[in-house]
């Protein structure tokens, strides 16, 4: 099955299954008429003589100076050499194919005046698993993510370097091999590939993805950890997250419940408390507030990978051209600036209760440090300092990009998104979570270890699936590679996949 791309129905699903899948992509034949259509408007006003910025002006603060018919022609290609500006190590693959998508479902709305060989090229690109170089920082997120777009746009000229069947190589040479024409670039081309946030939406759509999954193992370890401090349930009730209205914490707290359905806690067979502390009872509040954060951040993002994120914009309707800054990153640097705030302080949350596993004042009768041999051996004293360190890593990277505009271009671009450089920290940040989480796994099956009651069916399915990876600690051993396992089986969502099987897929 293909993605088919239409400019209306493009989703975050849809870009994980293009850029990490490698699922084939088709332009609707509307998208193409309407492609056709628009760079027919262009072609007469070009005949007629109009001057349109970017057609046949310069960029930036050179819009003012009018190019000839020779050096129309020329400019397109000089604006992806002098653009294709970035530095540092190449992108991962899925995030310049993410990109790709994005660019491609903008180009499909049939505004922005290319040739239909340009969206063509690219998705021949993607079907091909051609995936052109491009490095990973230089863009400031408005005009869009010019450099990196330029690297993958020197594809459309036959040049530049990719990635194919596991090589780097000229991307001359892969296009010959995989039988795809080069169709250079002719008036307003080179701009209409560049001139949008498509690196930012395209990572942040991939992020956004992983970061929902995420979410959904910070409850199952919320209620691993629970269960083994031998929780009051009450503040998991659903009548009380209602009646405040907050969804995400509904949403977390039913998955909390889900967990530990068939728990002796469920039941009133264990003696509890009579309230707990916050770093247990409001675990659905701060963990709901992430979700509702994620909720926006994908409103905000589905809307831009189906927006026309471009300048100038063609309507061929209305026989005008509009220009403005529809290439501002903002409108998803923001959300994700939040989104990686929150899984920060929901990670904080995760070693709040990791803390209190260890902590024998705390633990309701577990051993120190979750070890019988405490003085002798120090259990998982020091996987507290590692989840520690990621945690204040991630406060440092938690500062909002979006407030950190430099002005450019001899300040006409005098305010930027920074956008880049959020979905850069929020990868940042979501591995660190993905390490922290994965250490509260470990410890809360070495927790349940000690307890000698019924878990619930969720409860057990993690536990179990935390032992595929991690052995009980008996006396002490080097822990690193056990953080390193336990946080690639979290990036892998083997914890979450054991209890879904087991009790149905969470919200």
């Amino acid at each position: 099955m293909s993605v088919i791309l239409d400019g209306e129905s493009l989703t975050l699903e849809k870009v994980v299954r293009v850029a990490r899948h490698g699922e084939q992509v088709e332009l609707a034949p509307e998208a193409l008429e309407r492609i056709r259509a628009c760079r027919a408007m262009l072609e007469r006003k070009v005949a007629a003589g109009e001057v349109m910025y970017g057609v046949n002006t310069g960029i930036g603060e050179l819009a003012s100076v009018v190019l000839t018919d020779e050096q129309t022609r020329q400019f397109q290609r000089y604006l992806i050499y002098n653009h294709a500006a970035g530095i540092g190590e190449p992108a991962p693959v899925e995030h310049v194919r993410a990109a790709m998508v994005s660019r491609l479902n903008v180009h499909a709305k049939g505004y922005s005046a290319c040739r239909p060989e340009i969206p063509l090229t690219y998705v021949a690109l993607l079907n091909a698993g051609i995936t052109p170089i491009a490095c990973r920082k230089g863009s400031v997120g408005a005009c869009g993510d010019l450099a990196p777009m330029s690297q993958i746009a020197l594809s459309l000229m036959g040049e530049g370097e990719c990635f194919w069947n596991g090589r780097r190589m000229p991307t001359a040479e892969a296009m010959r091999q995989a039988g795809i024409p080069v169709p250079g670039l002719e008036v307003r081309d080179g701009l209409s590939a560049i001139n949008g946030s498509n690196m930012i939406s395209g990572i942040a759509a991939l992020w956004l993805h992983d970061v929902a999954r995420w979410i959904r193992q910070a409850e199952i370890a919320a209620a691993m950890s629970l269960e083994a401090l031998i929780a009051n349930v009450k503040p998991y009730v659903s009548r009380l997250h209602e009646l405040r209205g907050f969804p995400g914490a509904v949403e977390s707290a039913a998955n909390i419940r889900r967990m530990m359905d068939g728990s002796d806690l469920m039941t009133g067979r264990m003696k509890v408390k009579v309230q707990d502390a916050y770093s247990m009872r409001s675990t659905p509040q701060v963990i709901g507030a992430l979700r509702d954060a994620v909720r926006w951040a994908r409103e905000q993002l589905e809307i831009e990978l189906n927006g026309c994120a471009d300048n100038p914009i063609f309507l061929p309707d209305e026989d005008e051209v509009l220009t403005g800054a529809n290439f501002q990153g903002t409108p998803v640097a923001l959300p994700v600036d939040t989104v990686a705030a929150a899984v920060t302080m929901v990670t904080v949350l995760s070693e709040r209760r990791l803390n209190r596993l260890l902590n024998p004042a705390l633990s309701v009768g577990l051993p120190a440090f979750l070890t019988r041999g405490a003085g002798m051996f120090s259990g998982h004293m020091l996987s507290q300092y590692t989840a520690d360190m990621l945690i204040a890593e991630q406060r440092i990277l938690s500062a909002p990009a979006t407030i950190q505009s430099i002005p450019a271009a001899a300040d006409q671009e005098d305010f930027v998104s920074m956008g880049l450089n959020a979905v850069l920290k929020g990868l940042q940040i979501l591995e660190n979570a993905q390490g922290a989480l994965g250490i509260e796994l470990i410890a809360a099956a070495q927790a349940l270890d000690f307890r000698d009651f019924a878990f619930g069916r969720g409860t057990r399915a993690a536990h179990a699936a935390v032992r595929e990876v991690v052995a009980h600690l008996d006396e002490d051993r080097p822990l690193y590679t056990d953080h390193n396992n336990m946080a690639r089986a979290v990036a892998e969502c083997r914890v979450l996949a054991a209890v879904e099987e087991a009790i149905g897929e969470l919200a």
